[in-house]
């Protein structure tokens, strides 16, 4: 923490700095995807986003700041959920979006590297978990229009229908179980959805 109690890398700031600061998280990720979590190093983000490496080490100060920072502007850059009217479309838009994501090259190869830092860095795993809450509650809001159609049971959780659509798809990526694409996020949306109506989620 700083003197005045704020945690390096959490003020949202404007103008030149919103600038550097924009341009400091695209080269973490770039180094990210391409070095993973213990090649990240404050002086090569500096010389990449091609800022003065003081600027970066008195805002950020450590690379899990630089991380959870970036994990904050993912989480604000995401893309908006789709609303197409039933559940089993929204999952499959839902399911869809994961895969994109995950089958980027560069995209895949950041979330591999964040993933396997949040397993031994707790202000890492902090940040993940903020950002795939905010993600979570973007989407569940899906289930909750079906609940409210009528389409799932009474009491069913939305947030824990999401988690079932992306968990088999982040197995994929992880633990290479098979091809990430259209057939694997359209077989994930269905599995969930199945689940849901037969009760699987209610609390």
């Amino acid at each position: 923490m700083t003197s005045e109690g704020v945690e390096p890398g959490t003020v949202r700031p404007g103008g030149r700095t919103a600038r550097v600061r924009e341009s400091v998280l695209r080269a973490a990720g770039d180094a990210l995807a391409e070095h993973g979590f213990d090649g990240l190093d404050l002086a090569d983000v500096a010389r990449r986003a091609e800022v003065g490496k003081t600027t970066v080490y008195r805002r950020w100060s450590t690379t899990t700041g630089l991380i959870a920072d970036l994990l904050d502007d993912m989480a604000e850059q995401s893309t908006p959920r789709t609303d197409t009217g039933s559940l089993i479309g929204d999952l499959k838009a839902n399911a869809r979006l994961v895969v994109k994501t995950l089958s980027d090259p560069r995209q895949g190869a950041l979330f591999k590297s964040v993933i396997a830092a949040a397993t031994c860095d707790a202000r890492t795993a902090e940040s993940l978990h903020r950002f795939y809450a905010i993600r979570v509650q973007e989407w569940a809001a899906c289930v909750t229009q079906a609940l409210e159609r009528g389409e799932l049971p009474a009491g069913t959780d939305p947030g824990e229908v999401i988690r079932a659509v992306s968990a088999p798809l982040y197995y994929r990526l992880l633990a290479g179980g098979g091809p990430l694409d259209t057939a694997a996020a359209d077989r994930a949306a269905e599995a969930a959805a199945a689940a849901a109506r037969a009760g699987v989620y209610v609390m």
